[in-house]
């Protein structure tokens, strides 16, 4: 296990779902976003890439391992997902989200510390 390439990856992959959130659900927060879909699309590229090289990443820390970082991206994911929705869009964490997000958690710990 490398922990300098998964904690690039990991760091990668938390601040692009920050981005993905924004561009898909920017749609209900600003009209700019909601009246230019396809600039948000282009917009995504660079998304797109920098998850290639994350991945690249977590499968270097997880020793060739593509599984383990596909959780953690996921579990990634459903953090920033729960928190900006949230936030964002007043969607309260009911008791189903938060045994959700305890889940993903529980994910990523396992994958990072099981060794």
């Amino acid at each position: 296990m490398n922990i300098q390439s998964l904690a690039v990856g990991t760091t990668l992959f938390f601040i692009l779902h920050i981005f993905i959130w924004f561009q898909i659900n920017g749609q209900f927060i600003w009209k700019w976003v909601a009246d230019n879909p396809i600039i948000m699309a282009i917009a995504g590229f660079p998304v797109s890439y920098l998850l290639i090289i994350s991945t690249r990443y977590m499968v270097e820390g997880f020793g060739g391992l593509l599984w383990p970082g596909r959780l953690v991206g996921f579990s990634l994911g459903m953090i920033v997902f729960a928190i900006l929705t949230s936030v964002y869009m007043q969607e309260g964490l009911s008791m189903k989200t938060l045994i959700s997000l305890t889940l993903a958690v529980a994910l990523v710990v396992v994958q990072i510390l099981w060794k």
